[in-house]
């Protein structure tokens, strides 16, 4: 009897080493070259390192639906990183700064642009009300987004020094919101704008020789007025960029306030905020100078969006095509001359 259980107690012992083999051997990956794990481990672990020398991003696998989670490494961050942090700045002081010296400058020199012959006492309708809304709307927005937009870049360095870490916290924390909401009438404006005046503002013949003569911005003395229509040709260069340089703001900043709709990847991403923090730096230095012609740079000019009238003498000197159209009627009969106030 013990002799049979002796026996039978080693074929229990076989029977289950021959089964833990088979687990094992199953359990095993079946390609050869897969069993030499430190190998394979040393393969890999250069390629992510060649990978890594030559710039490219380094992905694994994720089972989550943001496929974007498997992304490891993203060199071209560095490289996005440092134009935000460095370049954008550089860009953005040269632009603003420069803006404002050089109209400085021209100021010192050329002084306020007087009408030459002196007001005549009468005016003439240049921009309906409707006109004026779009116009301010337009600008008050741009203010905005452009003062919330700049702390962004040179907040930390201009801003936080000066009102300290809370306030400085506060400040950029409704600047975002601003920022963000404001975009939405901004938009609109810019709509408006191109709607209202694109057939006005194709270039003419009259465009070129307006060049040619600098606008009569550079002549102290009384010359022969530049020809222009309603709109000069440096009015019509401002409004086509402000159509399509906005354009192009309003689509980047909706891609980085919506951010990865429509399959848009990191590198769009980050290529959107290069191309709406460049642009937007642009964007300000020359709205800058056209807030500088239309206030202390030119008599009269700011009169034309305040009440939507301008004497008849800056309407001849400034626009003299625009002005004998006008005087014959043949646009607006709401448009007559009249005695000033």
């Amino acid at each position: 009897m013990a002799k049979v259980s002796s026996r039978l107690l080693s074929h229990i012992c076989i029977a289950a080493a021959v089964m833990m083999l088979v687990l094992i051997a199953a359990a095993a990956p079946s390609s050869p070259a897969s069993a030499q794990n430190v190998p394979q481990a040393a393969t890999s672990e250069q390629q992510l390192l060649n990978q890594l020398k030559l710039g490219g991003a380094i992905s694994g696998q994720v089972s989550i639906p943001d496929k974007k989670s498997a992304n490891l490494i993203h060199p071209a961050g560095r490289d996005w990183r440092t134009f935000r942090t460095v370049w954008l700045k550089w860009i953005g002081g040269v632009a603003v700064v420069g803006m404002v010296v050089l109209l400085i400058g021209f100021y010192m020199w050329r002084g306020t642009m007087k009408i030459a012959g002196g007001r005549s006492g009468r005016t003439i309708v240049r921009f309906s009300g409707f006109e004026r809304f779009v116009h301010w709307l337009t600008a008050t927005t741009f203010v905005v987004l452009g003062i919330t937009g700049l702390n962004i870049t040179f907040g930390r360095a201009l801003i936080l020094p000066w009102l300290g870490p809370q306030a400085f916290s506060e400040w950029s924390e409704w600047s975002k919101y601003a920022h963000n909401y404001i975009s939405f009438a901004f938009t609109l404006g810019v709509l408006l704008m191109f709607l209202m005046w694109v057939g006005q503002n194709f270039p003419t013949k009259a465009d070129i020789t307006w060049f040619k003569m600098g606008g009569g911005m550079f002549s102290k003395g009384h010359t022969e007025p530049a020809p222009a229509w309603k709109f000069n040709g440096g009015q019509k260069l401002l409004y086509w960029f402000i159509v399509v340089a906005g354009a192009a703001m309003i689509v980047t900043g909706f891609i980085l306030l919506f951010p990865f709709y429509a399959g848009l990847t990191i590198d769009s991403m980050e290529l959107s905020q290069v191309f709406h923090g460049t642009v937007g730096v642009l964007f300000v230095a020359l709205i800058i100078a056209h807030i500088y012609l239309g206030t202390i740079g030119m008599e009269g000019a700011f009169e034309a969006m305040s009440d939507g009238t301008v004497d008849v003498n800056w309407a001849k000197e400034h626009h003299p095509l625009w002005y004998d159209e006008m005087k014959s009627g043949a646009v607006d009969a709401n448009a007559v001359v009249t005695p000033a106030e």
